[in-house]
């Protein structure tokens, strides 16, 4: 086991996302907060010129730039992608990192509660996420397309030898709610202690099963061919972020007041339900399988 010697607490990978900026704040004035005996943290503020505009972003998405083909790809030159190669260089390089584990923390409009996403697989993620899950129960456990090797995601955290998001909703943009920052800040300490006693060989007896949720597909508003939706999310399914969706269940409404049901063969659970940021792409969810993490 190599231990994990540095950490980097990312915030404001999104401008409009605020929790995870005024959580960086709060660690800049205070860094007792972050500091554990066995390793190094330290803090970056990912986007600043996207906060002092009041957007998620100023060209292109922050978080969607850190493919490995793109961080060397010299023709990629707008603000967001000259930005993620700054950031390769004080957290990565990728593939090679000086960072041990980077914890990105965001925001989501839907009603997702506290969530912890991991886009790789491994024991050590395992480990973590039945320890945050233990402390935290209410925590929800992510795991995002981790079968992808770590140079094909495009996601900030994968710069790291390991990498983890701390996804907390529902808060609208631009906008603090007390009870989601204490929730972003409490499931960072955990991660926190967890590398603490990971280092130190003192883990406490872990479940040996976690439930998690393992993304499937995302999939799209109704829409006609001019590009122009038809309809809306269905109430029943608004805000039940991870409820359970059968076949057959309504899913949409139409404008014109018709129903359109899911089609698939599977129960399966929706995530980031009507995420404002999701809706230049005009996607609706994000739909899930429920499994159990085990630990060997």
């Amino acid at each position: 086991m190599t231990n994990i010697a540095k950490v980097a607490i990312v915030g404001g990978t999104h401008g409009n996302e605020f929790s995870g900026i005024y959580a960086i704040r709060q660690y800049q004035a205070n860094p007792a907060l972050i500091q554990r005996p066995s390793f190094e943290t330290s803090t970056l503020f990912a986007n600043p010129e996207a906060f002092k505009a009041n957007k998620r972003y100023i060209h292109s998405d922050l978080n969607r730039q850190f493919k490995t083909a793109d961080l060397a790809n010299p023709d990629l030159t707008n603000y967001e992608q000259s930005r993620a190669k700054v950031i390769n260089e004080l957290l990565g390089p990728k593939g090679n990192a000086k960072t041990d584990l980077v914890i990105d923390l965001h925001n989501t409009t839907s009603n997702m509660g506290a969530c912890l996403i991991m886009t790789q697989a491994g024991p050590f993620y395992n480990q973590l996420a039945a320890y945050v899950k233990m402390k935290m129960p209410e925590a929800i456990i992510s795991r995002d397309e981790d079968h992808l090797a770590a140079e094909d995601h495009a996601l900030m955290c994968t710069l790291g030898r390991y990498g983890v998001i701390v996804e907390v909703g529902p808060q609208s943009q631009s906008v603090l709610r007390q009870d989601v920052l204490e929730q972003m800040h409490q499931m960072t300490a955990h991660i926190l202690d967890f590398v603490e006693l990971y280092n130190t060989q003192s883990l406490p007896a872990l479940p040996k099963r976690t439930e998690a949720y393992l993304y499937l597909h995302s999939i799209k508003l109704p829409m006609n061919e001019k590009g122009e939706r038809l309809g809306m999310v269905h109430k029943n399914v608004q805000d039940k972020d991870y409820h359970p969706i059968h076949p057959g269940d309504p899913i949409f409404t139409l404008f014109d007041g018709t129903e359109v049901p899911y089609d698939g063969d599977r129960v399966v659970y929706p995530t980031f339900i009507n995420e404002a940021a999701y809706y230049d792409n005009n996607l609706a969810m994000s739909l899930n399988d429920k499994i159990w993490i085990e630990l060997e």
